[in-house]
C-alpha cells in the first residue's frame, strides 16, 4: 500500500519559511540542498505523502515554488505562519513541516499522518531521545483558537502550546518515539540515515554544508 492510499480524511500541508534566516545570512529557503533550494526539496516530500503543499509564513516571494499564505501575526516565529496557514485551511488535519530540516524522511510525515486520524489527537508529534521534537507536527483544526489565544497574548512558543493545547481540548498529546517507529518499520530514511540526522536543522551556512555532505 503507498503512502497515498493509506491517508484518508480531509488533509492539507504547508512548509512553514518564514524565518529571519538572520543566521544563514540570506533567505535559508533559497538556499541549496544537493543543488536544489530548500523550499522546493520540503515541498517534494510532502508532495510523496500525497499532499499538494502550499507555503506559510515567507518573507520573501516564493510563489514560483507554490502558493503562499501571508502571515496574521507578524514577527510571532512559526505560531504566527501555523495561524495564517490553519485560518486558510479547510483541512481537518494539517501538517507542518519547516523548511531547514532537509533529512526529514517523507515516511515519517506520512506516518504521522496516519497516527493523528487514526488516535484523533489534537496534537501529534514525534519524540527522539525521550525529547519531544516541535517539528513535524499535525494538528487538528480545532487547535486555532487555542493558538489564536496565545498569540494574542504574547505567546509564540510552539513547543510549550503542543503540551498546552491538548488539555484544553480535553484530550492528550500524541508524540511516539521517532526511533521505535523506525525499529518497527513504520517509517526511514531512503538513504538510510538513523532518526537522530532527521531532525538536524540547516540553520547556519555551516549547517547546511554538514548536511549536504552527509547526503552527498
Amino acid at each position: 500500500m503507498t503512502q497515498q492510499q493509506c491517508l484518508k480524511g480531509s488533509v492539507a500541508g504547508f512548509v512553514l519559511a518564514g524565518g529571519r534566516s538572520s543566521r544563514m545570512g540570506s533567505d535559508k529557503a533559497l538556499a541549496l540542498f544537493h543543488g536544489v533550494p530548500l523550499i522546493q526539496a520540503a515541498l517534494q516530500r510532502i508532495d510523496a505523502v500525497g499532499i499538494s503543499a502550499r507555503i506559510a509564513g515567507a518573507r520573501s516571494d516564493l510563489s514560483s515554488f507554490a502558493a503562499q499564505i501571508p502571515d496574521t501575526f507578524a514577527e510571532t516565529g512559526p505560531l504566527g505562519g501555523i495561524h495564517a496557514a490553519l485560518s486558510a485551511s479547510d483541512a481537518e488535519w494539517n501538517l507542518f513541516l519547516p523548511v531547514d530540516l532537509p533529512l526529514m524522511p517523507s515516511s515519517l510525515l506520512a506516518c504521522l499522518l496516519q497516527r493523528a486520524m487514526l488516535t484523533g489527537a489534537p496534537v501529534t508529534a514525534a519524540r527522539l531521545n525521550g525529547r519531544i521534537q516541535p517539528f513535524p507536527v499535525v494538528l487538528h483544526r480545532a487547535v486555532l483558537p487555542s493558538i489564536t489565544q496565545r498569540l494574542e497574548t504574547g505567546n509564540s512558543a510552539c513547543h510549550a502550546a503542543w503540551q498546552s493545547i491538548p488539555a484544553e481540548l480535553d484530550s492528550t498529546l500524541d508524540a511516539a518515539p521517532a526511533e521505535y517507529l523506525h525499529q518497527c518499520g513504520h517509517c526511514s530514511h531512503p538513504r538510510g540515515f538513523p532518526p537522530i540526522l532527521w531532525f538536524q536543522s540547516a540553520n547556519t551556512p555551516a549547517e547546511l554544508s554538514r548536511l549536504n555532505r552527509l547526503g552527498a
